[in-house]
């Protein structure tokens, strides 16, 4: 656990409240607040805004059934970012503590700053950006057009842990029902080792699973104290026993465009090239593609979407 060196308040209670904190005009004898004070206070409601905003099973925590506050507790994010919870618990109140450049890239992890997000961070911090290149998982409207310009193709945007970002039409068919799962569970890894459609349009599952954790492994070997990239692990270790079984082999591959064949239930075998289309630098988000190898896989794959278009059309049921 990180510890920070510096001034830290004298006679603070252990306070781990997640109350909102007021920021004052002025200080205590009545003084205008200096530039380093409201630097601190501006820090605080970033960083509490930035922690409600994020749901527990964004990082892999549980939400817990007596949950009264908005997003994360502090004490999770303490966790999350290796810190102790008394400290952050005084960043958040403004208390006059530094903090490192170090400390503030695990809260940018921990927190699920985009770019602009972890910059401003660093700024208010008044430190500088060890990694400023860090790259942002926004999904922009000019990537959603992307994926839709691809259809009939298959194609999502995956980021390095194989999250499923955003996905088109084919695709939310291709494997199973895209749409029918809760966000943290639209990970490649998890549901090829838990979701039983997954596994089932899969021609060698085996061999697909193996290939998943020697690639997932190669890639976490530059995410090791991320948190994101942990809880992952962890779900993941709990939940499959054949995972932890690949896994304890510390098999490694790199990315290759390669064909594959999946089943699909609705229209039959498909054959596709799968290729990888980075969106900024390559430990970032990619845009994943599916090209038909023959016309018969095209012309299956066209009916795929075909059928999406007129799920989509059909009233909800009431």
């Amino acid at each position: 656990m990180v510890q920070e060196s510096g001034t830290t308040p004298s006679g603070g209670p252990d306070v781990a409240s997640d109350g909102p904190d007021v920021t004052p005009d002025a200080t205590p004898d009545g003084q205008p607040l200096r530039e380093p004070d409201i630097r601190r206070h501006e820090l605080a409601g970033f960083l509490r805004s930035r922690r409600e905003r994020i749901l527990p099973e964004q990082v892999g925590l549980p939400r817990g059934i007596r949950r009264r506050t908005p997003g994360l507790r502090r004490e999770e994010v303490a966790q999350l970012s290796a810190v102790g919870v008394t400290w952050y618990t005084w960043l958040e109140q403004a208390r006059p503590i530094q903090v490192s450049a170090q400390v503030l890239d695990a809260l940018s992890r921990a927190l699920l700053l985009d770019r602009s997000e972890r910059a401003h961070l660093f700024a208010l911090a008044g430190a500088v950006d060890p990694a400023p290149g860090t790259p942002c998982a926004t999904i922009t409207p000019a990537v959603r057009s992307m994926l839709e310009r691809l259809e009939p193709f298959p194609a999502c945007v995956q980021n390095s842990r194989y999250d499923i970002l955003a996905y088109n039409r084919t695709y939310a068919l291709m494997m199973r029902d895209m749409d029918a799962l809760a966000p943290e569970d639209r990970n490649c890894i998890w549901l090829a080792f838990t979701d039983a459609q997954w596994q089932a349009s899969l021609m060698n599952p085996r061999e697909t699973k193996r290939t998943l954790v020697a690639r997932f492994r190669s890639d976490m070997a530059e995410h090791l104290a991320e948190p994101p990239w942990k809880a992952l692990l962890a779900r993941l270790r709990n939940a499959s026993p054949e995972f932890r079984e690949i896994w304890e082999r510390h098999e490694v591959i790199g990315n290759t465009t390669r064909s594959k064949r999946f089943v699909n239930a609705r229209v039959g075998t498909l054959n596709v090239v799968h290729t990888n289309l980075w969106l900024g630098p390559t430990a970032g988000s990619r845009l994943v593609s599916y090209v038909p190898e023959d016309e018969e896989t095209r012309a299956r794959l066209e009916k795929l979407l075909t059928l999406k278009t007129l799920e989509a059309r059909q009233p909800a049921a009431l």
